[in-house]
């Protein structure tokens, strides 16, 4: 059988190319056999001016002007057929001899050795011997000889190219000449023509006398091969024609199915360029017959050595080819299915092998890849039956061919179909997951023992032809995807495989198909150096702004969005800082596996990774940490690892390795590695976009003294001192200093100017900055609940981790612009800031705890006189004269003043009930902040805070402690501090309310500012209580009743004396009150509030035992006037009089009271006065004036 055939096979002449003259350099001779196969048509148009025609040519339809001779160029030649009678195109037609005249300098020499050669082909009818590059004188000897050697003088290719077509034109010209001297000498003279069918017989034997009458019909039939090969269909037709009529007569059968092969050939040549159904039907039909007659005479000449099965399977393979197409797949089947069972038939090997190659090219160009994988299986077989190094390799490269249908071919071999289908697809680094369908096409579990078997047949051959890196292949691709169905003993031995293979490669080889261990992407770990990276803008001096943190800082870069995002994280690394990536290894089989180096594999150039080594015990897994340097500016891409074990250098991609796990989750992959390990289940990280920067300063810090946190009691003030030094490459040339995190008021100074002052900061430098802090109060957040499990703490509360504030430092170095093309996908800018947080790491402890606080309010009467003190000089700071000149009371500084609303001397003071639960003693003082008077220039000012007496609280004791406040009242009442969802219509009721609240507001404020609580314990710590929440807890309590005047306010004065006496007299009763005299006194009414009030008034006077003294049997004091039931209205924000007049029998101590019921009440009144009840009376009294009567009883 012949490899390759087809219809058109029985038009090709066939010329055997042959080196002559010596040996030809390899090289060359590749080159003008390159040259020479180009030329493998020649259209008959082309050789007309070659063509003699010496008689009437016998191809009477010869298409000049679109036929066109075939070459078949058989390099080496060949040995002569036995089937040549039979098959003309199988003859060698012509010989064509190559000669490299610098390797041969007698060109005579080379035409005898030609000529000798030509001998062996008996068969061919024309000789040429193309001599290249002769030198002048090889041009001059051989243009004088006639022969057949031809020169092709030194020149360009494109020169030898026109001349070697030129030739091969003469050529084909020499051969239709030649044709047609055959086919007239077979027409007029007759030969035998024989086939080893007939040779079996002796020569006067009766199947001699069978081929002699069989001799005419066997002639046609050759004739019609000649016109086939002479481009002449029609001709040949007509005598494929007489042929079979011929054949059928003499019952030549296997002579007629050669004859109705060649018509149905010529048919189909001659209808080439208009194909129609009707053609093809026609063509089937004759080669079915063909096929039918060549198994015929099979059976019919069994007996005889020589077997026609060859003939029956070429006609069934060239009609499979000519059908070849999905439309026709089942009839294409049926045809290679049924020359595939006849392979047993075939008596030679190389038949066998010849037809399963067919078969198998036949079902890959039909599409079924896999039945083309079996049949080439079956061609490895047979090569590998034979016991030498070239069917070893043959059998070698066929399997090969076979591994991409079995989804086991080496990476090497796909690398292109791999490159394609990462540009369409989805990379790794963009975090995209195959398809489940794609997952079934890779890893097919069903295929596992077939696999592994065909991957064993190629480390077979690959060890016996010698090739030890395909053998390494195959030996990887067994362990690393089977090695759940390979018992340990086999896992041991693809390991000492891949060692033996590993001993005959050269240092340093490196093979596309990964062996052990698997590796997988752990995590990308970033020091807070590396991710404090801010980006700057060149038009924005601020550019660290919006970017502190508001906590501690936990930089985590892969938690944010779901694991279907497809959005890229970005990592940013600088030149020249180490960087750290950890990977997870896995060793699934039964030995301990010795990794000699791996690193990162960076495709972008600008990263120099560190190898490392790794020793695996067996089902071990492991996590390691694998380092490089950033070299240079730009992105980095690292698709994997580089791995140098079992002596080879390959590459571990991620994304393999994650496509193992992710069909073994859906249960595609036979094992999942890691879990065979014993490794946990680990979420898919993918490659983040990474890109380096130039280099950038780098700022360490530490505490001077240690970083240890300081223990610290609330309210207690500390310095730290905090040293910066530049460890980078690069200076520091913007700084800028601000504060993040907790209790970030607990900073009182930072000393920033040290550091703007040693700007720049070159590489090396250092600076310290002291930090002032005042220890926060404690709260229930703040609180660590570990600090109360130990005995000796039980008692006190400790600040928990992460409370402390931070100081933030962003800093940058010099703004030197960045090409756009050094960072894909972004403009030019400037490198990047940093950002240092240093935490002012601090534990507070609780000191002195508040157990309560109260307000409280003290009247003292006042005394009776012709007038009352002016309300706004009250206010001012201004004593009265009437007011009695006291040492205690004469300067406005002092703490009890007249209530200008009551008339009376007031007092409030604020308890504050502390307690010492730590176990060391404090001692507390309390200023009082006084507001300073007017003075003369020439008074010398005093110190404006009054330092109450010093209070010592010793360990687990308490202790109260009064603070003096100044009195102070609200001018107005209104409804704005008794109902928060009061609304007030229009604009100006709107101001009011915001006034009075903000009057509130400043007034508790004020109050608390002037008041500090310091302490001291032991001779270093000291400190202040926050006392402002314990203000306003007892203020907001209280507020309504000390703090905001009563509705109504009760005054009373002496009428003037209308009746003057002597002055000197006029001076001694001034304002006094004479026993046995009528009196003559007022009461004045003052509305507080904004609404008129309606009351009826009441005046009593009590003795000093506090009895009425006006009512009853016992009465002392007569009066004129109404002093009950007065039914009066006080307008809002005025003050009214009520006359009377007393008459006092008895000197001594009387004291006046007012009081009032007021009718018909508001909402306002009856929140002031804590009513439940709306029809409940509102009482209102005022405060008592103390009235001193002279005289004897």
């Amino acid at each position: 059988m012949e490899p390759d055939v087809s219809m058109e096979t029985c038009r090709i002449i066939r010329i055997a190319v042959l080196p002559t003259g010596g040996e030809i350099p390899a090289d060359i001779l590749r080159h003008y056999i390159s040259m020479l196969s180009q030329f493998n048509t020649v259209d008959l148009s082309s050789i007309s001016s070659f063509y003699v025609e010496h008689q009437k040519s016998p191809f009477a339809h010869q298409p000049w002007d679109s036929g066109s001779l075939l070459f078949k160029f058989v390099i080496g030649g060949e040995s002569a057929s036995a089937w040549e009678d039979f098959q003309s195109n199988r003859k060698i037609l012509a010989v064509v001899g190559i000669c490299h005249c610098p390797s041969c300098p007698d060109l005579g020499e080379v035409a005898n050795d030609f000529a000798k050669e030509c001998t062996d082909y008996k068969s061919s009818l024309v000789h040429r011997c193309f001599a290249f590059s002769p030198s002048d004188a090889q041009l001059e000897a051989g243009g004088n000889k006639e022969n057949d050697l031809v020169l092709f003088p030194p020149s360009d290719r494109r020169s030898q190219e026109l001349h070697m077509q030129t030739m091969l034109q003469d050529l084909a010209a020499s051969l239709l000449m030649e044709f047609e001297k055959y086919v007239l000498r077979a027409e007029s003279v007759g030969t035998i023509l024989k086939t080893p069918l007939d040779s079996q017989a002796g020569f006067g034997s009766e199947e001699m006398i069978k081929a002699k009458k069989k001799r005419l019909g066997r002639a046609q039939k050759t004739i019609g091969d000649y016109c086939l090969l002479a481009a002449s269909p029609l001709d040949a037709n007509a005598h494929y024609t007489t042929g079979i009529e011929l054949a059928r007569l003499t019952g030549d059968v296997f002579w007629h199915a050669g004859a109705l092969e060649g018509s149905a050939c010529a048919l189909l040549i001659d209808r080439e360029d208009n194909r129609d159904p009707v053609i093809e039907e026609e063509v089937k039909y004759r080669y079915y017959n063909v096929i039918q007659l060549y198994r015929r005479s099979s059976v019919s000449d069994s007996a005889q050595r020589a077997s026609t099965v060859r003939f029956e399977l070429e006609a069934a393979l060239k009609l499979a080819r000519y059908l070849c197409r999905h439309e026709l797949a089942k009839e294409v089947v049926e045809l290679l299915m049924g020359a595939a069972d006849c392979a047993k038939s075939l008596i030679d090997a190389n038949d066998r092998l010849i037809l399963f190659i067919e078969v198998a090219r036949l079902f890959g160009t039909l599409g079924y890849q896999r039945k083309a994988a079996f049949f080439s299986r079956q061609v490895a077989q047979l090569y590998l039956q034979q016991d030498n190094t070239c069917a070893s390799i043959s059998a070698m490269k066929v399997l090969s061919m076979t591994a991409k249908a079995y989804h086991i071919e080496s990476k090497g071999s796909s690398y292109k179909s791999s490159a394609c289908s990462n540009e369409s697809g989805s990379s790794h680094a963009e975090g995209g997951k195959l398809h489940p369908s794609s997952i079934v096409s890779l890893y097919e579990s069903q295929w596992s023992t077939l696999q592994m078997v065909v991957l064993r047949e190629i480390l077979l051959s690959s060890v016996r032809a010698g090739d030890p890196l395909a053998a390494w292949s195959a030996a990887a691709r067994l362990l690393r995807s089977y090695y759940p169905l390979i018992t340990p003993v086999g896992q041991s031995g693809l390991a000492s495989s891949l060692s033996n293979s590993a001993e005959r490669l050269p240092s340093g080889i490196r093979c596309a198909d990964s062996a052990l261990p698997f590796i997988r992407l752990h995590s990308f770990p970033v020091h807070p150096s590396q991710a404090d990276i801010i980006k700057r803008n060149p038009n924005n001096e601020g550019w660290w702004m919006g970017s502190a943190p508001s906590g501690p800082f936990i930089y985590t870069p892969f938690s944010k969005g779901s694991p279907n995002d497809s959005t890229k994280h970005e990592i940013t690394w600088i030149v020249g800082e180490p960087i750290d990536v950890l990977v997870e290894l896995a060793n699934p089989c039964g030995f301990d596996l010795i990794v000699d180096s791996i690193y990162l594999s960076v495709q972008s150039g600008n990263f120099d990774p560190f190898p490392v080594s790794v020793n695996l015990p067996p089902n071990s897994a492991k996590v390691i940490s694998l380092s490089g340097v950033p070299t240079k500016v730009g992105p980095v891409i690292i698709p994997g690892c580089t791995v140098h074990c079992f002596g080879v250098i390959t590459e571990h991609l991620f994304k393999e390795v994650d496509n193992i796990l992710h069909g073994a989750a859906q249960g595609l992959v036979l094992s999942d590695p890691f879990r065979c390990c014993g490794s946990g289940k680990l979420k898919t990280v993918s490659v983040p976009n990474i890109s380096v920067v130039p280099p950038l300063p780098l700022l360490v810090s530490h505490v001077v003294g240690g970083d240890g946190a300081a223990v610290l009691y609330e309210g207690e003030i500390h310095n730290i001192r905090i040293s910066i030094g530049n460890a980078g490459s690069v200076p520091v040339e913007q700084a800028h200093i601000s504060l993040s995190g907790k209790n970030q008021d607990s900073v009182l100074s930072i000393a920033d100017e040290a550091l703007m002052s040693a700007l720049p900061l070159k590489p090396g430098a250092q600076v310290t900055l002291p930090v002032t802090l005042k220890a926060w109060k404690l709260s229930l957040v703040d609180v660590d609940p570990n600090s109360g499990k130990n005995a000796f703490t039980s008692s006190a509360r400790m600040s928990k981790d992460g409370s402390s504030p931070l100081l933030v430092f962003h800093y940058a170095g010099p703004s030197t612009y960045i090409a756009s093309t050094e960072i894909s996908g972004s403009s030019s800018s400037i490198p990047p800031g940093r950002r240092l947080i240093v935490p002012l790491h601090v534990c507070v402890q609780q000191g002195l705890r508040f157990v309560k606080a109260r307000l409280l309010s003290m009247d003292i009467p006042a005394r009776i006189s012709e007038n009352l003190p002016a309300p706004n000089k009250i206010l001012e700071g201004s004593s009265n004269k009437e007011i009695p000149t006291t040492p205690t009371h004469q300067t406005d500084n002092s703490l009890m003043k007249i209530d200008p609303y009551k008339g009376s001397w007031g007092l409030r003071l604020l308890e504050l009930e502390l307690s010492n639960p730590t176990d060391v003693a404090f001692e507390v003082n309390v200023y009082v902040h006084l507001d300073k008077p007017k003075k003369p220039c020439n008074t010398v000012d005093t110190d404006e805070d009054l330092c109450c007496s010093r209070t010592r609280i010793d360990r687990d004791y308490s202790s109260r402690v009064l603070i003096p406040l100044e009195h102070f009242k609200l001018p107005v009442i209104d409804d704005s501090f008794f109902s928060k969802d009061h609304k007030v219509a229009g604009d100006d009721g709107s101001s009011i309310l915001k006034q009075s609240k903000a009057e509130l507001t400043a007034s508790i404020n004020n109050l608390i500012s002037k008041i500090k609580v310091r302490w001291q314990s032991g001779r270093n710590s000291s400190g202040e209580l926050n006392i402002k929440d314990a203000f306003q807890s007892a203020l907001q309590s209280s507020v309504m009743d000390i703090l905001l005047p009563d509705p109504l306010t009760f005054g009373f004065r002496l009428k003037s004396r209308v009746e003057e006496e002597s002055s000197s007299k006029a001076r001694l009763t001034k304002g006094a009150v004479f026993a046995h005299e009528m009196t003559g006194m007022e009461a004045l009414i003052r509305n507080n509030t904004r609404e008129m009030i309606t009351m009826t008034l009441s005046i009593t006077c009590r003795d000093i035992a506090g009895d009425n003294c006006i009512e009853g049997k016992k009465s002392t004091v007569l009066w004129s006037g109404v002093l009950s039931g007065v039914a009066i209205e006080v307008p809002p924000l005025q003050e009214i009089t009520h006359s009377f007049s007393l008459y006092f029998l008895v000197p001594g101590e009387y004291t006046l009271l007012g009081a009032a019921v007021i009718d018909n009440a508001t909402d306002i009144l009856r929140a002031r006065a804590h009513t439940i009840s709306p029809d409940e009376p509102i009482f209102c009294r005022g405060s008592p004036f103390g009235v001193q009567v002279l005289g004897t009883a």
